[in-house]
């Protein structure tokens, strides 16, 4: 039997675009995503894939890529089957425009991971670029009831377990925990592949399998967010330059340090 792999992926902003091309809208509390950017797959789920297909170069495995969301641009997801991954699982609906609640992510998450079926293994990238939570895999796992390793730069399968080395400050370790399991992969991992010209234009024949909330099983009142955003802004940084003078550079650093001191900073 193939390992099953599942990794979860997220459509986000472009960490790359402008500052000045980020807009906020205050009123409905949410992120205007700018038309003339194409939003991208979610840098760190690039490296869980990455580390799915590295399992797979040494062994027989299948790998399903499952995201939730509510605009998905087609083109844009596209991009994890010119990767290598085998299938494509996009849950869309309405109602997730308004949600940004991690719980409520983690349980549609759970959800769609328990209609696709038996699965050996589920990577996350161990963070988004939009919010940087780091909540829904580790909701995710509680949703499920399985074992969690997060901040891993190394993935390895061997007799039925997973062998991990994560990243801890000042080096790494090694932990073994049964599958099925769920790990969250780092950048340390190393960079994710590079979609072919082959690849990419076979990927533009596949088509991703698109459920909603009914094909889940699940009601809007089960999806009831338990965070209440309050504010989104964008913050404000005020900065001010003065040049410190003197007849000699003694007398410019006694300035110095008494102005410092008057600005407690020292």
């Amino acid at each position: 039997m193939p390992l099953k792999i599942i990794v979860t992926a997220k459509q986000v902003i472009d960490p790359e675009i402008p500052r000045s091309a980020f807009k906020i809208d205050p009123t409905q509390k949410r992120v205007v995503v700018p038309s003339n950017f194409p939003q991208v797959v979610n840098g760190f789920d690039e490296h869980a894939l990455e580390a799915a297909l590295r399992i797979k170069d040494t062994q027989e495995a299948r790998v399903t890529v499952l995201a939730v969301g509510h605009n998905f641009s087609i083109n844009v997801m596209r991009k994890v089957l010119a990767m290598g991954a085998d299938e494509l699982v996009l849950v869309q609906d309405a109602l997730f425009e308004d949600t940004i609640d991690s719980g409520v992510t983690a349980r549609v998450l759970a959800a769609a991971v328990n209609k696709s079926g038996a699965f050996d293994l589920i990577l996350c990238g161990r963070q988004a670029s939009d919010w940087d939570n780091a909540q829904v895999p580790l909701l995710l796992t509680e949703e499920l009831g399985i074992p969690c390793v997060n901040i891993a730069k190394k993935i390895e399968v061997r007799d039925g377990k997973l062998r991990v080395e994560r990243v801890v400050p000042g080096g790494h370790e090694v932990v073994e925990t049964p599958l099925p399991a769920l790990v969250t992969v780092s950048n340390e991992l190393g960079l994710p592949r590079y979609p072919t010209l082959r690849a990419t234009m076979a990927a533009n024949r596949m088509r991703p399998t698109i459920w909603k909330l009914s094909d889940l099983a699940l009601e809007a009142s089960q999806l009831q967010p338990g965070l209440e955003l309050v504010r989104l802004f964008i913050p404000t940084h005020e900065r001010q330059c003065e040049f410190v003078e003197g007849k000699d550079e003694e007398e410019v650093a006694r300035t110095l340090v008494l102005k410092l001191r008057e600005a407690k900073l020292i």
